[in-house]
């Protein structure tokens, strides 16, 4: 008797244990929801100028290239398609996919899961953010739920239904492996990242939650085969539903801009600025006539609040301030030579084109003579007052040569110290002057400017090279 009442205590644990980890089932959310993703096909006419056969070509023939001038040319049409997904946010026919899926196209035509077939309209494309929103004449269409991501958990189940590969309405289950994720060129959406199987045909479609609501659209995937790996991204459909709502409006997405490059504030940094830890932004660069620059925002300050929302890393701030509206004043809290600081600006407005980066002219006076740092290992040498004109500074000093702590820190000759912490330095001996003041042992930052780029570097100094 004994034994069959302990029987029944393990068949009772067990079941208990079997429902806690049931798996979910998405029969149902399938039937409800899947009419209302759709299939997306574009068609991208290249035109190419092609030669006409016959004529001989000889490598570095000086006669092909007399005859070649007087050859005829004719046009040559090629059509490239390219399939993806999406799905219908409201009944009278307007659908949500990727930019990237109907950029550039010349025809699109979207196919129902009835198999109705519709040419469609781009009524506005984000490459920002990779949104698009797009048309087709119908009425009475079945639409999508649109979910809160922001209570999204990660662990939590998720469904994707789109075309992989062309094959219309699959289905794929996962969890929710990060949110707030953030890609490398990808500063404005906080991505969600899933294990969910995504490939090649899935980009514009829905990311479902277990209430069958969308919490986002699938956009990229990390590879190596060219297939699902398990690690995909999903923009947050609140960040989508934004730009959307400005697309519909006005077919484009008006965006906040300060004019600051921003980096990444790492242990050794905060350490070197005197912050308890390592969190906002710290200011690298500033565009002469910005918002920030009128805002008195200096160079190695860190931004650790903007309109009262917190910059936990640097890559919170291009997404807060995008989401700005451009004219808006708000509050910035900074950290500056050890306390913190507020100050107001005004938000400007993002251009609509991206910035042509500008080379220089490489043609330098030759440096004066370097002279040895020991406290970092440095060969540094002044600019001349020609180098300075050239490179647009009041100051700075050329590394010519690296070693022990520096070349651990991978500073490079070539590269050019612009200041020592916030700073700025002019000469050899004020940079010694700076250095001395720096316990051992301790962090110093440094602005380092590469090409047309600056930014901070931590280096510890070297006790050994002290002692020399």
């Amino acid at each position: 008797m004994l034994q069959n009442l302990f029987t029944s205590m393990l068949v009772c644990v067990f079941s208990q244990y079997a429902l806690a980890v049931e798996l979910p089932d998405f029969t149902n959310l399938v039937e409800q929801q899947g009419e209302t993703v759709v299939n997306i096909s574009t068609t991208q006419i290249v035109r190419q100028q092609q030669e006409l056969p016959g004529l001989p070509h000889l490598p570095n023939d000086p006669f092909f290239e007399f005859f070649k001038r007087f050859e005829p040319l004719v046009p040559k049409e090629r059509a490239l398609q390219s399939l993806g997904s999406g799905f219908i946010i409201s009944e009278d026919g307007y659908i949500m996919t990727n930019a990237h899926v109907v950029g550039n196209a010349d025809g699109i035509t979207v196919r129902l899961t009835d198999k109705r077939e519709y040419k469609a309209k781009v009524i506005g494309a984000d490459k920002r953010t990779d949104v698009a929103l797009i048309k087709i004449e119908a009425g009475g269409l079945p639409k999508v739920t649109l979910g809160d991501p922001n209570v999204l958990k990660v662990g939590e189940w998720i469904l994707a239904i789109g075309s992989p590969f062309g094959f219309e309405n699959s289905v794929t289950a996962g969890i929710v492996s990060a949110k707030g994720r953030s890609i490398p060129q990808e500063n404005y959406v906080p991505f969600i990242q899933t294990d969910a199987a995504i490939n090649p045909g899935n980009s514009g479609g829905p990311l479902f939650n277990t209430k069958g609501e969308v919490i986002g659209i699938n956009s990229q995937i990390y590879t190596r085969s060219g297939g699902s790996m398990g690690l995909s991204f999903a923009i947050p459909i609140d960040v989508a539903m934004d730009v959307v709502k400005q697309l519909r409006a006005s077919g484009k997405v008006t965006r906040g801009r300060i004019g600051v490059v921003i980096q990444e504030v790492t242990r050794d940094l905060a350490e070197s600025f005197g912050l308890n830890k390592p969190t906002g932004a710290l200011v690298s660069s500033i565009e002469k006539g910005g918002a920030a620059d009128k805002a008195g925002i200096q160079v190695s300050d860190v931004i650790l609040k903007f309109n009262g929302k917190v910059v936990s890393s640097s890559n919170d701030l291009p997404r807060i301030v995008a989401a700005t509206t451009p004219g808006t004043k708000v509050t910035v809290q900074l950290w500056r030579k050890g306390g913190t600081k507020e100050v107001s600006l005004v938000v400007g407005e993002m251009p609509d084109e991206n910035r042509v980066a500008q080379g220089r002219n490489n043609n330098s006076e030759a440096p004066s003579a370097g002279k040895t740092v020991a406290r970092l290992g440095l060969v540094l040498s002044e600019l001349s007052e020609a180098q300075k004109q050239e490179l647009k500074i009041n100051g700075g000093l050329l590394v010519e040569d690296v070693q022990s702590a520096a070349a651990r820190a991978e500073l490079r000759p070539g590269d050019i110290i612009l200041s020592v912490g916030n700073v700025e330095v002019h000469t050899l001996d004020q940079f010694n002057e700076l250095l001395k003041k720096i316990p051992k042992g301790r962090n110093v930052a440094l602005l380092v400017r590469r090409e047309d780029v600056a930014s901070y570097i931590a280096i510890k100094l070297d006790e050994k090279l002290d002692k020399d």
